[in-house]
């Protein structure tokens, strides 16, 4: 029988690198004037790494025996991170926001960690998923963009595959790689008419062309010749035998030259005499689902997902369960910070007399994203307390909290302060804002949370970071009136 006493030998190495006796190795990481020396030992972080390996090789040693390696391009935090891992073989994710561990990731790419870009990208699809949606344009042109990312790149094309309309109608589409192009286009399950796929290569392949004729009527040879160069390679994976005729007069008959000869003969014979064989592989129908699959919602928002939505959504409706899927509700923004200005009166304007609005806004520096519910109509002419039994509050799932919290309101007649004279809007005690929400630090979330039945800041955040009347900025706010879907 094999003992392992791993975690002594973590503990271990990681004291190495805090006390670094017999180090021959600097590592000065960042720039002037904030820049920091590592002090490490070659043969351990040979051992643990290639790309250590080979640039401690063509690195000779100085006058005092040390060699000096600069990575100016990495930022403190994120080498931190890194070396601690490569000593000790611990990484904590859970106090980092979730921009820093994909910047970690790109990082770990960088420096041949590939257990670390595995654990990083599991991390992400399995605990982080919302993120990766909220931030999907971001994430998917990396995960295209480097070859190690597939576990990232397959979570993407799986919502490419069933929401097509997410990368073919997005502003990042016309600049997609090939390769990444062929391997949409490619799928079996991608739920897209095959005409549509068609029109879409062709929109790629002219994107990469800008010279050509925007009228089609004044293409030369030479325009059909080029465009059939760029798309060689995707033209093989269009299923032409699965499109009406009705579709191939319209859409693919004006682009008859850049078919081989041989293609264009035998699409045309399927038309004319369906039982004659044909040379031509023909690729298999996709296996478009016959049920309708749930419309992904058009939220625009920069701080909540649609998961977020779904669980809003089910505390209105004081489900037992979250919603899944379906969300029955519509999100229409209406108020934005960044966009609209920071100060409470500002809401007070654009939402008075609208009822059934949402709240959220993300915390200045800790990344909370707090919120509320106020089913009644706000009125920017009037300064009183509005009675309730629907209203709550709510500090919603990140990577710093791993369940969110709703606080429902329990004093009816306190429920929601309608304060525009003041420049106040409040849930009680539980989540008050004030004055300019981005400079002022006037907003907080008391202990003492009057007419809500709990707090919604974690204990854990409160005792670590925050004092009862600790006041906060906020990053940015949105404002959204829900309604039921039609």
């Amino acid at each position: 029988m094999t003992t392992q006493f791993y975690e002594r030998l973590s503990n271990d190495l990681t004291q190495l690198l805090e006390n670094p006796i017999d180090y021959n190795v600097t590592i000065e990481v960042g720039e002037e004037p904030d820049k920091k020396i590592y002090k490490v030992h070659s043969y351990i972080l040979q051992s643990r790494n290639s790309y250590f390996q080979k640039k401690f090789n063509e690195i000779s040693f100085n006058e005092n025996h040390i060699k000096v390696f600069k990575m100016s391009n990495i930022s403190i935090k994120i080498f931190n991170i890194i070396i601690k891992y490569i000593y000790g073989g611990i990484i904590l994710l859970e106090k980092l926001e979730n921009s820093v561990i994909f910047d970690l990731l790109i990082t770990s790419n960088e420096l041949n960690l590939d257990e670390l870009v595995e654990h990083l990208q599991t991390h992400f699809v399995n605990n982080n998923a919302s993120w990766l949606r909220l931030n999907f344009s971001q994430v998917y042109r990396t995960s295209c963009q480097v070859k190690n990312f597939n576990i990232i790149k397959d979570f993407c094309n799986n919502i490419i595959s069933k929401y097509p309309n997410t990368i073919f109608e997005s502003e990042d589409f016309q600049t997609l790689p090939e390769d990444t192009l062929i391997s949409i286009i490619k799928r079996d399950d991608l739920q897209l008419e095959e005409s549509k796929i068609w029109q879409y290569v062709i929109q790629w392949g002219k994107a990469q062309n800008p010279t050509l004729p925007s009228n089609l009527d004044e293409w030369t040879n030479n325009n059909f010749l080029t465009l059939k160069t760029t798309l060689k390679q995707c033209l093989s994976h269009i299923r032409y035998f699965s499109i009406s005729g009705k579709d191939f007069f319209e859409m693919i008959f004006p682009y008859q030259q850049i078919l081989e000869p041989k293609l264009w003969l035998d699409i045309n014979s399927k038309f004319l005499v369906p039982d004659k064989p044909i040379s031509s592989t023909v690729l298999p129908p996709r296996k478009v689902l016959n049920v309708t699959l749930p419309t992904r919602t058009t939220l625009t928002s920069n701080i909540i997902t649609d998961e977020h939505t779904l669980e809003i959504s089910s505390w209105i409706d004081r489900r037992e369960s979250n919603y899944t899927e379906n969300n029955p509700y519509e999100f229409k923004l209406l108020v934005r910070g960044s966009r609209d200005g920071f100060d409470v009166k500002t809401i007070y304007e654009i939402c008075d007399k609208v009822s059934n609005t949402v709240i959220v806004l993300k915390v200045k520096d800790i990344g909370e994203i707090l919120g509320g519910y106020i089913p009644c109509e706000l009125d920017k002419n009037n300064t009183r307390w509005i009675y309730s039994q629907d209203s709550f509050a709510f500090s919603l799932k990140t990577t710093n909290l791993i369940n969110s919290i709703l606080s429902r309101v329990n004093n009816f007649d306190y429920a929601f302060a309608n304060y525009p004279q003041h420049s106040l809007l409040h849930f009680g005690n539980t989540l008050c804002l004030r004055n300019n929400l981005k400079t002022d630090k006037k907003c907080c979330c008391l202990q003492n949370w009057y007419s809500y039945d709990k707090p919604i800041r974690s204990e854990e955040l409160i005792d670590n970071v925050l004092s009862d009347k600790s006041g906060f900025n906020v990053e940015e706010y949105e404002v959204f009136e829900v309604s039921k879907k039609k």
